[in-house]
């Protein structure tokens, strides 16, 4: 690739028949094993979840699942957004989170939230910047993993139409 040449990022949709493509990125990012269930949720999030391919080479996904809340209000919990190392900083998990991010103000949907381990400063960091804050944290969240601790952090995208 020549110096400066813009190398197309792209994202396509989760199907079962490329499912196996976020199994396989799923075992190479993260330290936990996501089980059918996770799966299921991210395939029915239809829009919500993407893979992400850098010059044709899948190499993120970005997995969400949509939760009802009382009143009817739909929010969106991110169950794992992920960029295989040496394809970080090109701007590939900004993509990613600007897509979801992007679909739920289109939606109206005000709230946006995951689980971030206490450790992981690069992911905080990095959701900060989008305007999630830390709001909660869980002790012993993470099973097999050291520190089990992590922080939920939340962002509200649209004034929450309950408290007026």
């Amino acid at each position: 690739m020549g110096a400066g040449r813009e190398v197309a990022i792209s994202l396509d949709g989760v199907r079962d028949k490329n499912v196996m493509q976020l199994k396989k990125l799923n075992t190479a990012l993260f330290p936990v094993r996501y089980n059918d269930k996770y799966y299921a949720d991210a395939l029915a999030s239809g829009e919500f979840t993407k893979l992400a391919y850098y010059s044709d080479i899948c190499v993120g996904s970005i997995a969400c699942r949509l939760e009802k809340k009382e009143v009817g209000a739909i929010r969106v919990y991110i169950m794992t957004l992920g960029v295989l190392a040496p394809y970080r900083g090109l701007g590939i998990g900004t993509r990613l989170l600007n897509h979801v991010l992007d679909l739920c103000s289109k939606q109206n949907i005000p709230e946006i939230y995951l689980h971030v381990q206490t450790n992981n400063e690069d992911a905080i960091n990095f959701y900060k910047k989008f305007g999630f804050e830390i709001t909660e944290t869980i002790k012993n969240y993470y099973t097999n993993i050291d520190p089990p601790d992590c922080f939920v952090l939340t962002k509200f995208t649209a004034p929450s139409q309950a408290k007026k």
